[in-house]
């Protein structure tokens, strides 16, 4: 359901501004993290979530310069960095948990989608 409005938004524009606009939410997701690091005023954390804006950010990156497939991998990693980091491990104080669960089904929802658009305007091209 959280992710509806973004999928929604993405629907009606065309492939290049979906790549934009996915390649950014990703990289916004990831920001999130940085905020909660704020918020605890954990300095270790702010440097390994600020690792994670780097690395989702490259994901963006390499869909701009290769296929948007790699904004598809991104999300679908996503989930993992929620629960190894923060549902289970060292950085559960990071994070709310309801906030690391929502964001499962939230990152994997827009991968799907990421996939499935270009699989159908792969096969309509």
């Amino acid at each position: 359901m959280l992710a509806m409005p973004l999928l929604v938004l993405a629907a009606r524009v065309k492939l290049n501004l979906m790549i934009h606009l996915m390649g950014l939410s990703l990289v916004t997701a990831a920001i999130i993290y940085i905020g909660f690091a704020l918020v605890w005023g954990d300095k270790h954390w702010l440097l390994i979530e600020f690792s994670g804006v780097v690395a989702y950010g490259i994901f963006y990156l390499l869909a701009l310069r290769f296929s948007a497939i790699w904004l598809s991998l991104g999300w679908l990693l996503h989930p993992i960095w929620d629960v190894v980091l923060h549902l289970n491990g060292p950085g559960l104080h990071i994070a709310p948990e309801w906030y690391a669960v929502a964001c499962l089904s939230f990152d994997i929802a827009v991968a799907a989608y990421i996939f499935i658009r270009l699989r159908n305007e792969t096969e309509t091209a």
